[in-house]
C-alpha cells in the first residue's frame, strides 16, 4: 500500500501550482480584454459620435482668427474738405482662448494697471466673450507710447494679450460741427442685443449722434480678417486664409466749411444755435451749436478728468438748433400771414398802435411801452409792434393762426437726416392746453402766440424754413445734409400764400432792415437784404435773442437764423442780427470774422 501511494506533500503542492498558473492567465486575458475594449470603445466613441466637436477644440487652439477693421468712411463737406476722418492708433487685444479662466486673473490685474481700466471692466469683456473664444477682443483704444512700451516689456508674463494698430476716428477740426457730426464709441450691451442680427459683434464701434449715427450703414464699411495657424505660444506658423476689409463710403454733406468755421466763431462761447439753409432747396450750409465738445475724445478712451471738464459745461451734447424755444417776434411772419389769409384783415388794413391793450383786465404791452401810432402790416413788421398783432390775434381768432402756424412747418420735425435729436416744437391749440394743462384756450393764449410767446416752441432750424418762405417766393422746403439730394425739388410744397401777401411780407421784411429793428444789416458790405428781428422772455431768465435773414433781396439763395440762449447783451437787433450780418459777409466776400461777433447799436427789444 505504501508502495502505491504518493507522499502528501507532492500531491497537495502539485494541485495548487497547476490550478493557479490557470486561474492568473483567465484574470489577466480578462483585465487585457477589458482595457481594450474600454478604450477601443472610448476611441470609437471620440471619432465616430464627438468627432466633430473634437476636431473643432483642435482648431481653436491652433486656429486664431485674426479681425482687419474696415476704415470708416470719410464724411466731407459740400467741396470735398475732409471733416472727419481717420488716424492710426493702437488698441489692445485679448485672445480668451489662450488662457484658462483662472489664468487670465493676475493678467487682468497687471493690464488693468498698466492701461488704468478697472480690472471689473476687462474682466466683463472676458466673461461676455467666453473663455473659449478663438476670436481677439478688444479691451482699449488708443493707447499712449507708454504703455505701448510697458505692455511690451511684460509680454511674456501676459500671454494671450496682444497689441495692434487700428484705425481710429479723426475730427481735424475738433469741435467744429460737432453736433451735426456727432461722435463714435463701442457699443453698449443693449445696443449690441438690438443689432446682432444686423453683423455686430462685441466691441463694435459705431456712429452714437449726429452724421455718424443717421448714416451709420454708409459709414461703416465691412470687416476683413485673417485666419492664422499659431503655436503653444500664440505665435503664428501660417495664414490659412484672409479677408480684406472693405472700407466705409464717403458721406459728402451740404456743409461749407468756411460758413461754418465762421458761424461758430461769431457765436463764439455764448449758449445758441446759428442755422444757415439754401431757402431754393433746403440745403443746410452750416449749423452750430453751442456749447460744443471734442469728438475727437471718444474715439479713443475718455478720461474721468475729460468727462468731468464736460458735465461743467451748460448741456453740451444737446443740438440747440434742434431745440424748441418761444421764436418772439421773427413770428411776427406767421401772424401777418394768418390775419391776411383770413379774410379778416385787408392787405391794407392800418391800425393804432397803443402803449398795451387790455383784455379782461390784463395788460398786454408793446416792446416800448409807447406803441407807434398809426401802422398798416410793413410798418407793423418793421417796427416789430407787438399791440398791432395783439389786435389782428384778437380779430381772426386763433384757428386760422394755429392753421397757419402749422402750414409753416411748426409742431412736427422738418425732415432733417438728424431726426433722433430733433424736437418737433409745439404748436399749442386748446385740445393741447385741456389734455396738459386742465385748462380753455383763452383769448390771451392767441394774443400771446400771435407774437411768438406762450407755450409757443420752434427750434432755430424751424425759424429758417419759415424764413425761407418769403425767400423763395411761398415754398416749404425740407432742410437736408446730405449732398446728392440737393437737387430734390419734390421736397419743395407750396403753402398757399397769396401773391399780395408774399408781397406784403416780402416788403416788410425789407422795411425791417432799411429802416425798422434791423438797420445794423442796412450796410454796404452786403448786398440788399431782409429780416426779422425777436427777443423772447423767458422769465425770470435774461430774454432770447432772435434774429433771421435772407439774401440777396431779389434773388434770394441763403437764409441765416442767429439765436442766443437767455441773452446776457440785449435782444435781437442789438446781439442776434451782428452774428447773421458776419456769416452772410463770409458767405458773399469770402472773409473770415476774428472774433465772436460783439454787440451793436441797435434796439435793445422788441
Amino acid at each position: 500500500m505504501t508502495l502505491t501511494q504518493n507522499p502528501p506533500t507532492v500531491r497537495q503542492q502539485t494541485g495548487r501550482t497547476v490550478g493557479k498558473s490557470y486561474q492568473s492567465l483567465v484574470v489577466m486575458l480578462t483585465v487585457t480584454v477589458a482595457l481594450l475594449g474600454g478604450i477601443g470603445t472610448r476611441l470609437a466613441y471620440l471619432q465616430l459620435v464627438e468627432g466633430q466637436y473634437n476636431r473643432q477644440l483642435a482648431d481653436d487652439n491652433r486656429v486664431r482668427l485674426i479681425p482687419r477693421q474696415p476704415e470708416r468712411g470719410r464724411i466731407l463737406d459740400r467741396k470735398g474738405r475732409t471733416l472727419a476722418g481717420s488716424r492710426l492708433s493702437y488698441a489692445v487685444f485679448l485672445w480668451p482662448i489662450a488662457n484658462r479662466q483662472a489664468n487670465w486673473r493676475p493678467i487682468v490685474k497687471r493690464l488693468s494697471t498698466i492701461l488704468n481700466i478697472p480690472e471689473e471692466t476687462i474682466q466683463k469683456r472676458l466673461d461676455q466673450a467666453g473663455y473659449s473664444s478663438p476670436e481677439l477682443l478688444r479691451i482699449a483704444r488708443g493707447i499712449s507710447p507708454a504703455q505701448v512700451t510697458a505692455l511690451a516689456e511684460f509680454s511674456q508674463q501676459m500671454p494671450g494679450v496682444q497689441v495692434q494698430a487700428e484705425a481710429v476716428r479723426y475730427y481735424p477740426h475738433g469741435d467744429l460741427a460737432a453736433h451735426v457730426l456727432g461722435y463714435t464709441g463701442e457699443m453698449s450691451d443693449e445696443d449690441l442685443e438690438r443689432r446682432r442680427s444686423e453683423g455686430y459683434r462685441l466691441g463694435d464701434v459705431v456712429g452714437q449722434m449726429g452724421v455718424e449715427a443717421a448714416f451709420e450703414r454708409q459709414l461703416r464699411g465691412q470687416w476683413g480678417g485673417q485666419q492664422v495657424e499659431v503655436d503653444g505660444m500664440g505665435h503664428v506658423l501660417r495664414v490659412l486664409g484672409e479677408k480684406s476689409a472693405r472700407a466705409g463710403n464717403t458721406v459728402t454733406l451740404t456743409l461749407d466749411l468756411d460758413l461754418q468755421k465762421a458761424a461758430e466763431t461769431v457765436l463764439g462761447d455764448r449758449k445758441g444755435a446759428i442755422v444757415a439753409l439754401d431757402p431754393r432747396n433746403g440745403a443746410v450750409l452750416a449749423l452750430v451749436s453751442r456749447p460744443a465738445f471734442d469728438p475727437n475724445l471718444f474715439s479713443t478712451h475718455i478720461t474721468d478728468a475729460q468727462w468731468q471738464e464736460l458735465q461743467s459745461k451748460s448741456y453740451p451734447f444737446v443740438n440747440r438748433a434742434l431745440q424748441g424755444y418761444p421764436p418772439a417776434s421773427t413770428f411776427k411772419i406767421v401772424t401777418t400771414t394768418a390775419a391776411i389769409e383770413s379774410g379778416r384783415y385787408s392787405p391794407s388794413t392800418v391800425l393804432r398802435t397803443r402803449p398795451y391793450i387790455e383784455v379782461g383786465g390784463i395788460k398786454f404791452w408793446d416792446w416800448n411801452n409807447a406803441g407807434f401810432g398809426p401802422l398798416d402790416f410793413r410798418g407793423a413788421m418793421a417796427w416789430s409792434s407787438d399791440t398791432f398783432f395783439y389786435q389782428t390775434a384778437m380779430g381772426m381768432g386763433h384757428e386760422p393762426l394755429i392753421e397757419w402756424t402749422r402750414r409753416y412747418g411748426f409742431g412736427r420735425k422738418t425732415g432733417i437726416e438728424l431726426a433722433a435729436e430733433e424736437s418737433a416744437g409745439l404748436v399749442p391749440d386748446p385740445a393741447w392746453k385741456r389734455k396738459n394743462l386742465d385748462e380753455e384756450w383763452f383769448i390771451g393764449d392767441t394774443i400771446n402766440m400771435s407774437i411768438g410767446q406762450g407755450y409757443m416752441q420752434a427750434s432755430p432750424l424751424q425759424v429758417a424754413v419759415m424764413f425761407a418762405v418769403p425767400a423763395n417766393g411761398g415754398d416749404l422746403v425740407r432742410p437736408h445734409l446730405l449732398k446728392d439730394q440737393e437737387a430734390a425739388r419734390s421736397w419743395r410744397t407750396p403753402i398757399g400764400l397769396s401773391p399780395t401777401t408774399l408781397r406784403i411780407l416780402q416788403d416788410g421784411l425789407r422795411r425791417v432792415v432799411s429802416s425798422g429793428t434791423g438797420t445794423v444789416m442796412n450796410t454796404p458790405s452786403l448786398p440788399p437784404n431782409a429780416g426779422k428781428t425777436g427777443t423772447a422772455e423767458d422769465p425770470p431768465r435774461k430774454s432770447h435773442a432772435w434774429y433771421g435773414g435772407y439774401a440777396p433781396l431779389d434773388n434770394p439763395e441763403i437764409v441765416v437764423v442767429a439765436f442766443i440762449e437767455n441773452s446776457p447783451e440785449g435782444g435781437g437787433g442789438k446781439v442776434a442780427a451782428p452774428m447773421v450780418k458776419q456769416v452772410l459777409e463770409t458767405y458773399f466776400n469770402k472773409t473770415q470774422p476774428d472774433s465772436q461777433a460783439a454787440p451793436q447799436g441797435g434796439v435793445v427789444s422788441d
